[in-house]
């Protein structure tokens, strides 16, 4: 399952793990995302170097890491919730011929025809993906559906990176990582490119089917083949 504070310099070669002191062992009242400032300030941070590439954070790990960072961070993460949080479910049904029908945040399968009318050129929305992580459908310039589909979990921890239209690019939210439109790393601390999946059409439907050829963004074999 998918899991997402605050934002390292890109100078800086170490992420931070962050926890807070001054609710440990506490109970707190009211629990919600929308945190307070004397909360999200009392957060101390420890640094530790970048996981290898055959290190990304299983599902599991990545929601408990994603749900703590979304009580740590305040405002920002309020807007991120809808989105992001509704994809913590299930992985979806597979296709006949193998694969996994992409659906969107109310569980139902996304048919390539109804997604276009409400998505236009260079959109980048969630669905649900293969073994259910959080998967960008592209939207090309042409209106027409990409054939690969951009997993959202970020390669330095595993937090669920937000495309942000206005730069063209995602950005993480925990330490800044930078991809740019079709999920290549383009600034640090993330260490690799945001993970790829064939994007197909089945009797209408979205099917991801995994990435194993050649990144086409970078030219090498994709770290994420098992």
């Amino acid at each position: 399952m998918a899991t997402t504070a605050a934002l390292s310099t890109a100078a800086n070669p170490t992420h931070q793990l962050c926890r807070s002191r001054a609710t440990l062992g506490k109970p707190v009242k009211g629990l919600g995302l929308g945190m307070g400032r004397e909360r999200a300030q009392s957060i101390t941070c420890q640094a530790a170097s970048s996981i290898p590439a055959d290190r990304v954070p299983d599902m599991e790990k990545r929601k408990l890491m994603n749900l703590l960072l979304l009580g740590a961070i305040s405002l920002p993460t309020v807007g991120m919730v809808v989105p992001y949080g509704a994809f913590f479910v299930p992985a979806g049904s597979g296709g006949a011929g193998g694969g996994t029908y992409a659906k969107d945040k109310l569980g139902n399968d996304i048919t390539v025809d109804e997604w276009l009318k409400t998505h236009g050129p260079n959109d980048r929305t969630l669905a649900q993906g293969l073994k259910g992580d959080p998967t960008y459908l592209v939207v090309e310039q042409d209106k027409t559906l990409a054939t690969y589909g951009i997993n959202a979990v970020c390669t330095h921890l595993g937090c669920v990176v937000p495309w942000n239209g206005a730069e063209n690019k995602f950005i993480c939210p925990c330490h800044g990582s930078q991809y740019n439109n079709q999920g290549k790393v383009v600034r640090g601390p993330a260490p690799l490119s945001l993970a790829l999946v064939h994007a197909d059409v089945d009797d209408g439907k979205v099917l991801f089917v995994p990435w194993v050829e050649t990144d086409f963004r970078t030219g090498e074999d994709p770290w994420w083949k098992a």
